[in-house]
């Protein structure tokens, strides 16, 4: 498999870590939305990242359907009980699950926007930054409060999840592309969450600082 798109975006590394969890071969084509969005187009016509090309050329795009073809994948391979799974394939955990994980991607999305409105656009829209930021800092919020109420390991239990992951990968984007945006002790569950993530060696093999996407 091809995974193609740079590790400091927080979906990306989102599709990274699962291939390290699931300890599935793949190679890395770090290219930016923006310089290499030609190289991008041959495999995607819509130029976005993560874009997942597989062993039989098929192309898969958006997080969520890259990772739901890796879960099966390793359901398939392993039985749909497997304890690999970063998410069970029914029930009540992967509905909730879900939920946070859409929680924390809908956040990112978000914390992405705002970076390109700084970095890229030559003039910003006030009301766009406000609203934005507005939205990133109510997530965190909502998911400090989930986060703090759950004394396990992780999120859904004593094993790491897509959502754990998502969680992680928000923070550490979010404090990378935006310093000063948040500090550990204004979320302090969120941080020792990502704190516990990212010291794994999932995640520190997928990671890159955050690179201004300019041309």
């Amino acid at each position: 498999m091809k995974l193609i798109g740079q590790f400091d975006s927080p979906f990306v590394r989102r599709v990274g870590i699962a291939l390290r969890f699931y300890a599935m071969p793949f190679e890395h084509l770090p290219w930016s939305v923006f310089r290499d969005a030609e190289l991008i187009a041959r495999y995607n016509p819509l130029r976005r990242v993560p874009t997942l090309v597989l062993d039989d050329g098929r192309v898969l795009t958006e997080t969520l359907v890259c990772l739901d073809f890796l879960d099966e994948r390793v359901a398939t391979d392993d039985g749909y009980s497997s304890e690999r799974l970063l998410l069970t394939r029914s029930g009540a955990l992967r509905s909730e699950g879900l939920r946070l994980s859409a929680l924390a991607g809908g956040a990112a999305d978000k914390a992405v926007s705002l970076a390109y409105e700084r970095e890229v656009r030559e003039s910003q829209s006030k009301s766009w930054v406000e609203r934005c930021t507005k939205q990133v800092r109510e997530c965190l919020d909502r998911l400090e409060s989930e986060r703090a109420l759950r004394k396990s390991k992780f999120l859904l239990g004593e094993r790491i999840s897509h959502a754990d992951i998502a969680m992680a990968c928000l923070y550490t984007f979010v404090t990378s592309a935006h310093p000063g945006f948040v500090t550990p002790e204004q979320l302090p569950a969120l941080f020792a969450h990502a704190e516990r993530c990212e010291s794994m060696s999932e995640f520190s093999s997928v990671f890159q600082p955050f690179d201004i996407p300019k041309s």
